[in-house]
């Protein structure tokens, strides 16, 4: 391990951790050593950390993290590099970062790979940073690589006011796409507007099938960004245009579903989707640099910026779990250290 700055490290850290899966109550301080970076890594000082749905699940006892990742909930940080691993540049020393991480991130300190960290500009606080990795790694991989979304075509995107979503608005309408977003409230509806989407939708009052088609003059989406799954895909399929793209990121109605293939051969649709955590780390470098090269422009001009939604502190964690689970918060869950 080199030493990054003057900074001296302490040998302990506080962290959040459980002993057994449950309700956010399980969640609870503990000391910690201070982890030390490998080759290809750094050493976060971590200014906050961003929470996230996998992170309620994991808590859950639904996703454990993959093999040689730290058991600390927290996939996205923000903060200064304090220590750097061997083959890495040292001029990434001292500089402030935000990164993707496989867990750690609930912790005074984080270890992340060199090539999942992205530059804060100096324009953007450390807490909106934290706030981007995670949902902006799962909505450029999933709608523009795996999607093949392109300027003009229609995005439906469900759950509009969660980070997910919010993030997908964001980006969409940065590079010229059509968005429709499904919300549970008036409120969430305009709230989604407000923040750029095209239209939304309240699907509690409204047939979100029958809507998608009105909006689009019965032509449908070029692509849906799923997170429900379960009886939810069939609407979606119907919701789709010739040769439209189905891409499921999370599961939260069903890991089942049932659909009329005859529907996907005559009209062509494509059906994919995918999980971020457990790939691997070149395949997160590949789309650090793919964001870096396209996306972060954006970022850098002022343009691409999360929807914050509230901050708590770190020792707060099962405060912020339970925002998460109401299902009230609009945007970015934060934890300050």
């Amino acid at each position: 391990m080199a030493d990054a700055t003057s900074f001296t490290l302490p040998a302990t850290m506080t962290a959040i951790g459980f002993d057994a899966p449950g309700g956010p109550h399980v969640l609870r301080a503990e000391t910690l050593n201070v982890p030390s970076p490998a080759e290809g890594e750094v050493l976060v000082k971590v200014a906050f950390a961003g929470v996230n749905r996998p992170d309620v699940i994991q808590r859950q006892g639904f996703y454990p993290a993959p093999p040689g990742a730290s058991p600390i909930p927290g996939l996205e940080i923000a903060g200064e590099v304090v220590a750097i691993g061997e083959g890495v540049a040292s001029d990434l020393a001292g500089t402030h970062v935000c990164a993707l991480v496989t867990g750690g991130g609930y912790a005074q300190y984080c270890l992340a790979k060199a090539a999942h960290c992205l530059p804060v500009p100096a324009e953007m606080s450390l807490a909106e940073a934290a706030a981007l990795p995670e949902t902006l790694f799962t909505v450029w991989h999933n709608v523009f690589e795996r999607g093949w979304a392109s300027e003009g075509e229609v995005l439906l995107v469900h759950g509009g006011t969660s980070g997910i979503g919010t993030m997908a608005i964001t980006l969409g309408k940065l590079f010229g796409l059509t968005v429709i977003v499904t919300c549970g409230s008036e409120s969430k509806c305009a709230a989604a507007r407000q923040i750029g989407a095209d239209h939304a939708i309240n699907y509690k009052t409204q047939d979100f099938v029958e809507a998608v088609k009105t909006i689009t003059s019965g032509k449908g989406a070029q692509l849906v960004l799923d997170m429900v799954s379960g009886s939810y895909v069939a609407r979606n399929l119907t919701c789709l245009a010739e040769d439209g793209r189905h891409v499921t990121i999370a599961v939260l109605g069903g890991m089942q579903a049932e659909i009329n293939m005859a529907q996907v051969m005559g009209r062509r649709l494509t059906l994919t989707g995918s999980t971020l955590r457990a790939r691997p780390d070149s395949f997160k470098a590949a789309v650090c640099e793919e964001i870096l090269r396209h996306a972060w422009p954006f970022a850098e001009e002022g343009a691409l910026r999360p929807v914050m939604d509230q901050a708590f502190p770190l020792t707060e964690a099962a405060a912020a779990h339970a925002r998460m689970e109401s299902g009230e918060h609009i945007g970015k869950i934060i934890l300050e250290m």
